[in-house]
This record gives structure tokens, C-alpha cells and sequence, in this order.
């Protein structure tokens, strides 16, 4: 059964209840803002967690899309430069702790630099720190780099004039 009012009845001075009432709202009061607080913290630390996983998979995805990209120029040149996936990728981690790249845009240059079967597998590794520099000193993309690079260990005699073209000098 349903109850449809209440009634207290209190002895004595009725000061001592609405006292105890007023502390108990100002108590409710305190209580109510401190869990709002504890609320709006809670989705502040809740949105950034959720935004640093976004930034994770995001990252995740970029390296995964690097590796899967850097297999397949392996497998379409044959493994000519004799270097395994595993060995590119920890060059290019390798690479990354001394340089302003990342390694997945690192291992983005190696598999521009497979594409020219004729730098082989002694080569290579100079070859990509040589990338990463001629970026760093041109001011250009690795891409662009590499390419260069690609076309002048290929080809020397046409790669070193269009290598001079773009402002490379080269000694004896």
C-alpha cells in the first residue's frame, strides 16, 4: 500500500531540527558539488584518454600501411638488395633516434630506394642515411630524396648531373 503523506511531529524547540535541516542541505549542497566536479574531471580525463587511443590506432595504422608498402617492394624487385623486412625496419628505427624522421616515413623511403634493383644490399644502408641528409640539408621531402638518390645510384652518369641540377656538389 501506497503511502500518500507524511507527517513528523516533533517535541520541543523546533530551532534544534531546522538547524540540523540547514546543515544537512548545506551538507547535501557540498556533497552534490563535489560530485559534479569529480563528474566533469572524470570526462575531461575520459576524452583525452579516448583521444591519446585514436592518436595510438591512427599511428598504428600509418606504420602498419609503411611495412605492408616496404613488403611489397621487396617482393616486387625479388629481395634484390638481399636485406630482409625485419633488417629494413630496424634500420629505419635505428635511423629514427638520429634523425628528425619517423621511422614510418623512414621505411617509406627504403621502399622508394628498392625500387632501383641496382643498390645493393652494402650500398643500401648508406644510401638511406644519405636520403635522410640530403632532406635535412635541402629542405625537401624524403620522397623527393630518395627518388634522387634512387635515379643517381641506378644510373650515375644521368643521376649525378640531375643531382648538381638541384644544387648537390660532388667531389673526386
Amino acid at each position: 500500500m501506497a503511502v500518500n503523506n507524511l507527517t513528523i511531529k516533533i517535541n520541543g524547540d523546533t530551532a534544534d531540527f531546522q538547524k540540523a535541516l540547514g546543515q544537512t542541505e548545506k551538507s547535501t549542497k557540498k556533497l552534490q558539488k563535489t560530485l559534479s566536479g569529480i563528474a566533469v574531471k572524470a570526462t575531461v580525463a575520459f576524452a583525452g584518454l579516448s583521444a591519446t587511443i585514436g592518436g595510438l590506432i591512427a599511428t598504428y595504422r600509418v606504420q602498419e600501411q609503411a611495412e605492408t608498402r616496404l613488403g611489397a617492394a621487396l617482393k616486387s624487385t625479388g629481395d634484390a638488395v638481399g636485406l630482409t623486412a625485419k633488417e629494413l625496419i630496424k634500420m629505419a628505427g635505428g635511423l629514427q633516434s638520429v634523425s628528425t624522421f619517423g621511422d614510418e616515413a623512414i621505411i617509406g623511403a627504403q621502399s622508394l630506394l628498392l625500387t632501383f634493383t641496382k643498390i645493393g644490399k652494402n650500398v643500401f644502408p648508406k644510401a638511406t642515411e644519405t636520403v635522410l641528409d640530403m632532406s635535412a640539408a635541402l629542405g625537401t621531402d624524403l620522397k623527393s630524396s630518395a627518388l634522387m638518390l634512387g635515379k643517381a645510384l641506378n644510373d650515375p652518369i644521368l643521376g649525378i648531373t640531375a643531382m648538381t641540377r638541384a644544387g648537390i656538389q660532388f667531389s673526386d
